[in-house]
């Protein structure tokens, strides 16, 4: 059963994830302070902390660059604001994965489950710089993908999209939380998302009706997954 550490200033918030949580099957250790999570984390062990970056006695993204020298804990940042140059400051201060609020428990869980997931698999828990699913390479730094060794062409919408899910294989997530987490706005039924999947799917030369990575899931959304090895 997986550990968790909160890390939220506010008590409601805290007493509400920790019993959704709780629900989910996890561990939960509550904090509401910044220095106080560090001094936790050096005292116990922990599968993945939630940290929300508005604390009361140090600025979040500090106390998340603090953690960093002591420890590889997982951290997946909630709350966030709606604004590309802060997602980029929380993964750059060493957070595993980044929410932007206002977010479902359903989503956070799948956040942590795929951050475990990643951790589990022996790629760390501190995020690398290049995702693999299956022949699909996604170079963050570089911004570069290739599929089987080759080159893709995507505009810088494609290759922000396609670089969401693939920190998240197997991981069904909305459209609306794609919207937001990509597009930074607001989901008001806009085409957008499914748009920028067609476009990337015949990139990756399949279709929704022949999917190979990208696949739609009736009424719950998208997931990016390898192939079978036989496909």
């Amino acid at each position: 059963m997986p550990k968790v550490l909160l890390v939220d200033d506010d008590p409601s918030v805290r007493s509400a994830l920790h019993r959704r949580l709780s629900e989910a099957s996890y561990t939960v250790r509550e904090c509401g302070t910044a220095l106080g999570a560090l001094r936790a984390v050096l005292n116990e062990p922990f599968d993945v902390m939630v940290l929300d970056l508005s604390l009361p006695d140090l600025d979040g993204l500090e106390m998340l660059k603090m953690l960093r020298t002591v420890s590889a804990l997982p951290v997946v940042v909630v709350g966030a604001r709606r604004d590309e140059r802060e997602t980029v400051r929380v993964l750059g201060s060493g957070a595993d994965d980044c929410l932007v609020g206002p977010f479902s428990v359903e989503h956070l869980i799948a956040r942590m489950t795929a951050v475990l997931r990643r951790a589990a698999s022996g790629t760390g828990s501190l995020r690398p710089d290049v995702a693999q699913v299956g022949g699909l390479t996604v170079d963050a730094a570089r911004r570069l993908v290739a599929l089987d060794g080759a080159p893709l062409d995507l505009t810088r919408k494609e290759f922000d999209l396609l670089e969401f899910l693939a920190w998240r294989p197997g991981v069904v997530v909305p459209r609306h939380e794609l919207f937001r987490q990509v597009w930074l706005r607001e989901y008001r039924g806009e085409r957008t998302v499914d748009v920028h999947l067609s476009w990337l799917r015949g990139k990756l030369g399949e279709s929704a009706v022949e999917p190979r990575y990208l696949h739609t899931v009736r009424n719950a959304g998208v997931k990016l997954e390898a192939p079978p090895a036989s496909a």
